[in-house]
Order: structure tokens, then sequence, then C-alpha cells
């Protein structure tokens, strides 16, 4: 398993859409709304410097993939932060300690370019994988709430 930064291009968007409609119908709460990426935003995102591509590749296939954005903080312009958003693994790739191992290589990569703090997010509709960031030093830190607003529930 190589795991590499890559730069965002078209070619790589084109080789995560698989994997990318394979990780929205595991994890997504609304699959009604459909899966749309905004290419052009993620350019942007890479040629500004922000955009941080995290490949995992089984014999050149790409396997996985963490994105992240990095910059400072709004409430922090002192520190460097990376959010994640998007985080995927094939379901054979995740077992054993591959998952970990990405992970771990992804905040040394964040750190070594003076990322102060990590922000993971973990999907409770699909695959939790929160005990696994917590054994590696992660901490929960807030509950995000989801309302849908363009439908009326029978609730």
């Amino acid at each position: 398993m190589q795991f590499s930064l890559e730069e965002y291009s078209d070619a790589l968007a084109s080789e995560a859409l698989p994997l990318l409609r394979e990780h929205h119908n595991e994890v997504t709460a609304f699959p009604d709304i459909r899966l749309e990426p905004d290419y052009e935003q993620y350019k942007l995102f890479g040629a500004s410097g922000m955009l941080r591509c995290y490949t995992a590749r089984d014999n050149g296939a790409l396997v996985g993939y963490n994105f992240f954005f990095v910059r400072s903080a709004p409430h922090y312009k002192g520190s460097i932060q990376a959010v994640q958003d998007i985080l995927f693994l094939t379901p054979t790739t995740r077992k054993g300690f591959t998952g970990a191992r990405f992970l771990k290589w992804c905040d040394d990569q964040l750190k070594a370019e003076g990322v102060q703090v990590v922000y993971q997010n973990v999907t409770l509709q699909g695959k939790d994988f929160g005990l696994v960031l917590e054994r590696m030093g992660y901490k929960p830190l807030e509950i995000l709430y989801a309302k849908r607003l363009d439908q009326w529930e029978d609730r």
C-alpha cells in the first residue's frame, strides 16, 4: 500500500469518482440529494494551496483518499488547522491496520507542514471509526446536527 500527497486534478477527480459514489452510498444521511461534486471549487482550493489530497493506492489503483482543507483558523489566525473534507477507504482496504496507518501517515504529513490541529469528521450514518481516532489521540469535541428544511416531516 502506497500513501501519497497528490495535486488535485481532473484525472484524480475522475479516478476517485467511483469511490466517491461508493462512499456516498455508504454514509449519506440524505440519499435523495444527488451526489454532484463541485469540481471548480476543488480546483480553486487546490490553486490557492488550501487543499491536501492524500491518497492510498494498491499496485497503482486508487483504493482510498483523505482530503483536507488547510488554512489558518478564522478565530485563531496564528494557528494552521486541517479540516477533513472526505475520507474513504474501500471495504477490503479497511481490514487490518491499513486505515489507522493511513490516518497516522496523513497526520504526520500535516504536522510536517506546521498544522497545529486536525479535525476529522465521523459520519454516524455509516461506518463509525471514532474509537480508532480516540486510540490515536483524537478527542470528540462537538456533535453536528442536521435538519432537512426542504420537506415536511410526518412527526
